[in-house]
């Protein structure tokens, strides 16, 4: 009889692969580094923001805008192995900011919602959760963060909540093929990164 790899040891390793990721992405110090890195006991969703978290503006933050700027481009191909042939340009409606990136076998979606405050964040944060629905096992991205049931990643830092909506990618994508949940971990970790004081 085969044994098949339990699912917690793919996320493991997932994990460990886009940790590597984030040392080698945006500002690739590793005091910059450091401060994105999350344990398992921060990544509970009452965790809280960061002394410099800003409310929800008129314009998106820094931040938010950063998912779909040159650099996180370059940091995403480098990560997935393959660039985009086309990002779409970025939206701005009520307060989410979202871009898609386009290749030529399937497209995936990041979306930064900013909220004013802690509670709203969660509030946003548990919602989504239970409209997406998750799977087992926290991710120690951000301040809280999960796998949803189609393999989407969601992650909670300060005051905004970010989806990496990969429902439009093949099961596997990038080079070298890799589970779609496992590439939307990794485009996760590279713009958390990048996040980093931001």
């Amino acid at each position: 009889m085969v044994r098949r790899p339990r699912r917690s040891i793919v996320v493991v390793a997932g994990l460990l692969v886009a940790g590597a990721l984030v040392l080698a992405g945006c500002g690739s110090s590793t005091s910059t580094s450091s401060k994105t890195q999350t344990s398992t006991a921060d990544a509970s969703p009452t965790a809280g923001p960061s002394p410099t978290a800003q409310p929800a503006g008129v314009n998106p933050s820094e931040s938010a805008v950063m998912v779909c700027a040159p650099e996180a481009q370059n940091e995403i191909a480098g990560t997935l192995g393959v660039p985009a042939t086309q990002v779409t340009p970025p939206t701005w409606i009520d307060h989410l900011y979202s871009c898609t990136y386009e290749y030529p076998n399937g497209s995936f979606v990041v979306l930064v919602k900013e909220l004013d405050n802690l509670s709203e964040t969660i509030a946003y944060y548990n919602a989504t959760r239970a409209r997406l629905g998750a799977r087992p096992g926290p991710l120690a991205l951000g301040n809280a963060a999960f796998v949803a049931t189609d393999g989407s990643i969601v992650v909670r830092k300060d005051f905004k909540v970010m989806t990496v909506d990969v429902t439009h990618l093949p099961q596997q994508f990038g080079s070298p093929p890799q589970d779609r949940s496992d590439a939307g971990l990794s485009v996760a970790a590279s713009v958390m990164n990048c996040w980093s004081g931001a």
